[in-house]
């Protein structure tokens, strides 16, 4: 398997078959996927270092080779953000965590992103 979950307390809602099938799915078996939890302070450190934005986000994903990435989330604002976009807690972090796969495939936000994402999230019903 090629996957790892840091904290996996934080998604027990959502079986980590999910994330190893979507994983696959997007990037591929031998794609290797870290995948963290890290709480408001951690995430606002990397999104300042990484984006220039000195606030906490959802999701952030980096690529680290062609053939490996870390996505890492901060489950205060998976929880905040998911009602507005009418989502439960548990869809709207498979929902991000499809996003985050497209990143790491190579996309950039923009329609064909969009369609990438569709594509997904119709497989695996979200």
């Amino acid at each position: 398997m090629s996957i790892s979950i840091s904290n996996p307390s934080s998604n027990s809602r959502i079986p980590r078959g999910f994330f190893v099938s979507a994983k696959d799915s997007v990037l591929g078996k031998e794609y290797e996927l870290s995948v963290a939890f890290v709480g408001e302070k951690e995430m606002c450190r990397l999104n300042k270092q990484y984006r220039g934005k000195s606030s906490s986000t959802d999701i952030l994903s980096f690529p680290l080779s062609k053939h490996s990435g870390e996505i890492v989330f901060c489950m205060k604002d998976v929880r905040e953000q998911a009602p507005m976009f009418g989502r439960t807690v548990p869809n709207f972090l498979k929902f991000l965590f499809i996003h985050g796969l497209v990143h790491l495939k190579g996309y950039a936000h923009g329609s064909r992103m969009e369609r990438e994402e569709e594509k997904f999230r119709k497989k695996f019903k979200i």
